[in-house]
């Protein structure tokens, strides 16, 4: 999943990533309640785009250039994240650069468009369709009359077959990440000739073409022991516009060279150098002149586009206006002036040697602002989208009444603003869970939870108890069966005389009412909140917090987490609940009216039984996440205008997922799930319902919120399986609408990508959705082909 970056927004990968299946792409990190009728009209019912609210796809910035246009031969310098722990794109290891490798040097049957939507791929295929749905469905595909491997064997059924074996799940010794789709084959079989593939299916599927996307070679995927670790550091058998020369793991480079047996049209590069530089060091390394294209972050952003200015400004002699010494006052360079040349010798010595570091350092970025002139920022949407997360599985959030709460306390709009406004990118916020704006399953279902209204947002959390006040009321003392206190353990009887005579108690001296009416008016009084007829799911189990060496979380199976739960707990936990009655309006006392007629933030926190509401945020704290940061700091000022206080923690970066988001070590949070072309088969485990297994850990898989119902799962289940696309696309709207509803996350905006490319290479940048296709990218000049 980067923070702002990739995430640095919290993707635990970044940049262009493997498609995965089973689970989704690892989360990126660098991440009112409705009547069952509003959610039902909440979807639309067409694929068009009057579903898609105000957000509209953005192009792919790419310098795109005709083939005649680029010219033969080169080098292309691309930074990556890392250097790939394994090649193999289905292994619990792999990362965006094993993606990227895969992209270049392997077959994939079906690629993207830079709306998200899948593509037959010409190179391999001639077509690859559904050719019979009853009794099974069958798709059938043609592959190209020159697609060969590598070694001069041609692509065909024993690698569609070797896949799918070692993919299905039955065999335990392939030691894979995923194998959704491929458990649902029932046979493979060559068609007609050697160049058709016949695929049964036991089960429909719908998102058959995520399917051999990529397709390894059979000497890959046909033994345990190759796939296991054949493919580790080296891919003798290709099939692409590339080839893998070397991977030079002390290096952190991965070199790829043109591969002479490609059909298609040639490579117009002689290689590309995947080469791992950490974000925060690539301006220095494009000025330095040893990277073409890199993703960078906005402020590297900022310092190319102000180059052109600041080349400007250097050739007539004017102090840059950034950088190092740029926040120098005159004042202060008066005083380092005299100091250096004062009559104390050993300070005047050390201001000497600071005013020539200080001149250093701005002669060198200088120089580097020269050299970033001839680079540019190429920018569009990445397909990925930020959320706040909320962990439903105990404490306030437990209650969806408060997670609706705080979903409805959030400006969406200012917050997606605050992000893309100043990078020049269309700032909506994402209306769906599971298509973002372009793609046919996209819809905004977010009136199914509601825009943001303090009102509403103060009558939720009234309804759940928290009320002005409430942290400095405590709770009402237990009364026993009479109505009357209960005594201590070990306190003696000391009945009134008018009660050992038979007679009625005497009022206390408080004024309490005695009688159950009695008490049931006080408590309305006094405004203290009941529990009569409301079940929380969860709200019997005390917070829990990860702590090292706790056996409570666990890794059960890649991505799937579990959460050690009191064995009496254990059915309580596996309540799906109900849904909470339509909140009502705070009482007028607790908010006073602004001049336009809305209510004016609480002067306090909200409380229950003499505690404040209080939720601890979560988010990262290293340098590529300052925009996450920043987001985080403004949704806690939006939280505080209705009450709930939020204590922000931050934590280091390589902790913040497996021991906090991952862990359930949070209340809020920041991270990102990467775009999908398939949200059935890939928001399946993110939106799962947590289920309690046999040995008492809840299962979570990917749904780190730990927020889910049966229904959302019947949903997602039902899309998996319907092969007509309209039917199919609809399905996923009223899932998202259900998990608009459920509160367990509420997306924010799609990512920024930001991409810095020397200005002579084309066809490369920021892809968006769309995958690359290599063989086009190079320099511009004439092509001598």
């Amino acid at each position: 999943m980067s923070h702002d970056g990739a995430l640095r927004d919290w993707p635990c990968s970044q940049g262009t990533r493997p498609r995965t299946r089973g689970r989704r792409p690892a989360v990126l990190f660098t991440s009112g309640v409705l009547a069952l009728a509003t959610l039902a009209g909440a979807t639309g019912c067409s694929a068009g785009d009057d579903d898609q609210g105000p957000a509209r796809p953005v192009p792919q910035d790419i310098a795109s250039a005709d083939r005649k246009a680029v010219r033969d031969g080169g080098s292309l310098r691309w930074a990556v994240d890392s250097a790939p722990g394994t090649l193999n794109a289905f292994q619990a290891d792999a990362d965006a650069t094993t993606g990227r490798v895969a992209q270049a040097v392997l077959p994939s049957m079906f690629t993207l468009d830079e709306r998200g939507r899948p593509q037959a791929n010409p190179a391999y295929l001639e077509s690859a369709e559904i050719v019979e749905r009853e009794p099974k469905q069958v798709v059938l595909y043609k592959l190209h009359q020159q697609a060969v491997w590598s070694d001069g064997r041609e692509i065909g059924a024993p690698d569609f077959v070797a896949q799918w074996r070692a993919l299905s799940g039955k065999d335990s010794k392939y030691w894979t990440a995923r194998n959704a789709g491929y458990d649902r084959i029932e046979k493979i079989e060559r068609g007609a000739g050697d160049l058709e593939v016949r695929v049964t299916f036991a089960k429909p599927y719908a998102d058959w073409r995520a399917l051999f996307s990529p397709l390894y070679p059979k000497d890959v995927t046909g033994t345990p022991d190759a796939f296991n670790d054949g493919a580790r550091t080296q891919l003798k058998n290709t099939a692409g516009p590339f080839r893998v020369k070397t991977v030079n793991a002390k290096a952190a480079e991965v070199t790829l060279e043109r591969n002479p047996r490609w059909w298609g049209q040639p490579a117009k590069l002689d290689t590309i150098v995947l080469r791992a530089v950490p974000r925060e060091k690539r301006p220095a390394a494009l000025a330095a002149g040893t990277l073409d294209l890199a993703e960078i972050d906005a402020a590297g952003a900022e310092r190319i586009t102000r180059a052109g200015q600041d080349a400007d400004a250097m050739a007539h002699g004017q102090p840059l206006t950034h950088g190092p010494g740029s926040d120098l006052t005159p004042s202060a360079a008066l005083k380092s002036w005299a100091l250096a040349n004062g009559s104390d010798e050993e300070e005047a010595e050390a201001q000497q040697e600071a005013r020539t570091r200080n001149r250093q350092a701005v002669a060198a970025y200088g120089a580097q602002q020269k050299a970033l002139n001839g680079f540019a920022v190429r920018r569009t949407l990445e397909p990925a989208y930020t959320q706040l997360a909320m962990n439903g599985e105990s404490g306030p959030l437990a209650d969806e009444r408060v997670r609706r709460a705080v979903a409805r306390a959030l400006d969406r709009a200012d917050l997606a603003e605050t992000v893309l406004k100043p990078l020049g990118l269309p700032a909506h916020p994402v209306g769906s869970h599971l298509a973002l704006a372009g793609q046919h399953a996209y819809a905004d279902g977010s009136a199914a939870l509601g825009g943001q209204d303090t009102e509403e947002a103060l009558g939720l959390l009234a309804d759940a108890g928290w009320t002005p006040g409430g942290a400095a009321r405590k709770p009402a003392a237990p009364k026993d069966a009479a109505g009357q206190p209960a005594r201590k353990e070990g306190e003696a009887s000391t009945p009134s005389s008018d009660t050992a005579k038979g007679g009625a108690a005497p009022s206390a001296a408080s004024g309490t009412a005695a009688g159950a009416s009695a008490a049931a008016k006080a408590r309305a009084a006094a405004d203290e909140p009941s529990n009569e007829g409301l079940y929380i799911v969860g709200d019997d189990k005390p917070a829990a917090r990860a702590t090292a060496g706790d056996d409570g979380t666990r890794v059960l199976a890649p991505a799937a987490h579990g959460i050690k739960l009191p064995a009496a707990d254990t059915e309580k936990a596996a309540a799906p609940g109900a849904y909470a009655p339509m909140g009502t309006a705070a009482p007028a006392a607790k908010t006073s009216p602004s001049p336009s007629g809305s209510p004016l933030p609480l002067s306090g926190p909200v409380g229950k039984d003499g505690r404040p509401l209080s939720l601890r945020f979560v988010l990262p704290a290293g340098p590529g996440s300052e925009a996450l940061r920043t987001v985080g700091d403004k949704i806690a000022r939006m939280l505080d205008k209705v009450g709930i206080d939020t204590e922000i923690t931050k934590v280091p970066d390589d902790s913040y997922f497996k021991d906090h988001i991952a862990a359930g070590d949070y209340d809020l949070a920041l991270y990102s799930w990467p775009g999908t072309a398939y949200p059935a088969t890939d928001g399946r485990p993110i939106y799962a319902k947590p289920r309690p297994a046999a040995d008492g850990s809840l299962l979570v898989e990917q749904n780190y919120t730990r927020v889910g119902t049966d229904h959302i799962d019947q949903l997602l289940d039902q899309a998996a399986a319907e092969l007509d696309d309209k039917a199919h696309n609809e399905l996923l709207k009223q899932a998202d609408a259900r998990i608009w509803a459920a509160a367990g996350s509420i997306p924010l905006y799609q990512r920024p990508q930001l991409v810095a490319a020397k200005n002579t290479v084309v066809n490369a940048g920021a892809f968006g959705f769309a995958s690359p296709r290599f063989e086009d990218i190079g320099f511009a000049g004439k092509s001598a082909r």
